[in-house]
């Protein structure tokens, strides 16, 4: 419990590195510098041959190729071994015809578990939560998202986030709620009281000298 809290005391947050790890997958020896000048979605699931587990393996294998033609990578963990990892994978390419893509890191002793905060005890002491963490080719930590031992994730929301992350990095801009690509962006507001009065002059669709949105 005492080395718990000390890990809580130092997880990850947005815009900080992407703690280092060297792991055992279903693919092999992985290091997170692999991923490096890649995007990579990290996530991890409660337990193997659990339902909603399966069907979030199964809908993460249908978005694989959209999110690769992005430049993003997916790397799924749990705290069950290897062989029970390619049991899994292979149960679910024989019962359910979906193939796996990608690998399946084997954390047995929990280390990438508790450097990234994916154990909450309130919900479950020997199994990790849904936890989604995005790291830019940087390998700094973009975005992080949380959900219940009961929830399956939504695969849209995750894609439509890489986008908006990619987005928003390219052209220095900001993406309004519900935001999806080909929508209008949001232009950075002014610094300044001069700049403010330009910015209604610059074309943008303002409601406001606060908030003005643009077409990319």
């Amino acid at each position: 419990m005492e080395e718990l809290r000390e890990q809580e005391a130092r997880l990850p947050r947005l815009g900080d590195p992407a703690p280092d790890f060297e792991v055992i997958t279903t693919h092999g020896t992985i290091r997170l510098e692999d991923y490096k000048g890649s995007w990579l979605i990290l996530f991890s699931h409660p337990a193997d041959f659990t339902p909603v587990c399966t069907t979030e393996f199964m809908a993460f294998a249908n978005i694989y190729g959209d999110l690769q033609k992005r430049g993003v990578e997916l790397l799924g963990l749990s705290i069950d071994s290897v062989n029970s990892h390619i049991a899994w994978v292979r149960n679910v390419e024989e019962k359910m015809g979906v193939k796996i893509p990608f690998p399946i890191i084997a954390d047995l002793s929990k280390e990438v578990a508790l450097r990234y905060g994916m154990i909450h005890p309130g919900q479950s002491k020997t199994e990790t939560v849904r936890c989604v963490f995005v790291i830019d080719p940087n390998q700094i930590v973009r975005a992080i998202i949380y959900y219940p031992l009961t929830t399956g994730r939504n695969m849209d929301e995750i894609v439509r986030l890489i986008d908006a992350l990619q987005v928003t990095d390219e052209h220095k801009v900001a993406t309004p709620a519900n935001w999806r690509p080909g929508d209008p962006v949001i232009v950075p507001p002014p610094n300044t009281q001069e700049m403010a009065e330009e910015r209604l002059k610059q074309g943008y669709d303002c409601n406001d000298w606060y908030f003005c949105l643009k077409k990319l």
